[in-house]
């Protein structure tokens, strides 16, 4: 049987390279690449935009802010350049969605502690109850990292216009109260230019979402290392 494969050795060896290499293009082909979107006002539920700037496109990014953190320090974009980083909108009083995104906030930090690309950065939308001792208390009760997470708070104006403008984040609350805002439970991914890649569920740690804009913590943190590999 050998002696008579043998004179055709060289045609086999050639013919299962070859199938090999058509298999293989033809895995790759169906196989798409991971690619993540940079995402415009005009590309989100407009209760979640501000109108001044829905007309947006590819443009968009985080506007310049100063923040006051938990440690009292003043915390702007310098903090978060050439970072990618995942921010959030909470109060620390809230008695419903804000413990469970906080608990998954910890658990990302966690996740990335020795990731020196990635940062957390939360705003409290009720910065008049959430000073930066509250928030220092709070952080200590929830196990913050300071070094790589950021509660801040401030001016609710300047918050509420970043939350509009910027992030994309918050709804407007009642007509008549122009800077009552009613967070959401978004987590919103930025870039290393300052671009929003993604929005997460910041309750929902590995469950599919019936939203196919809106993603879980699990997909986040995939997201997340994959920015780090590919910018």
């Amino acid at each position: 049987m050998l002696a008579y494969i043998k004179p055709y050795k060289t045609f086999i060896i050639v013919f299962l390279v070859l199938s090999f290499g058509i298999f293989f293009g033809i895995y790759t082909l169906q196989t798409p690449e991971k690619t993540l979107p940079i995402y415009s006002p005009r590309d989100i539920n407009p209760e979640l935009v501000d109108s001044t700037v829905q007309h947006i496109g590819n443009d968009h990014k985080i506007a310049d802010f100063a923040f006051t953190n938990q440690n009292g320090k003043i915390i702007t974009q310098k903090e978060y350049e050439n970072k990618i980083y995942v921010a959030d909108f909470f109060f620390t009083t809230c008695p419903t969605i804000c413990p469970k995104m906080t608990d998954n906030m910890v658990w990302l930090q966690n996740q990335l502690k020795n990731n020196p690309e990635v940062k957390l950065l939360s705003f409290s939308v009720t910065p008049d109850i959430d000073t930066p001792e509250v928030l220092k208390k709070y952080a200590l009760e929830k196990g913050v990292d300071d070094s790589h997470w950021n509660l801040v708070t401030g001016d609710k104006k300047d918050i509420y216009y970043l939350a509009r403008k910027s992030y994309l984040a918050v709804k407007t609350g009642k007509p008549e109260e122009l800077y009552d805002m009613v967070h959401t439970e978004n987590f919103i991914l930025v870039d290393k230019n300052k671009r929003i890649r993604g929005f997460y569920d910041g309750t929902n740690l590995d469950k599919p979402t019936d939203d196919p804009k809106t993603k879980n913590m699990k997909q986040l943190l995939e997201d997340i290392l994959w920015l780090c590999e590919n910018q």
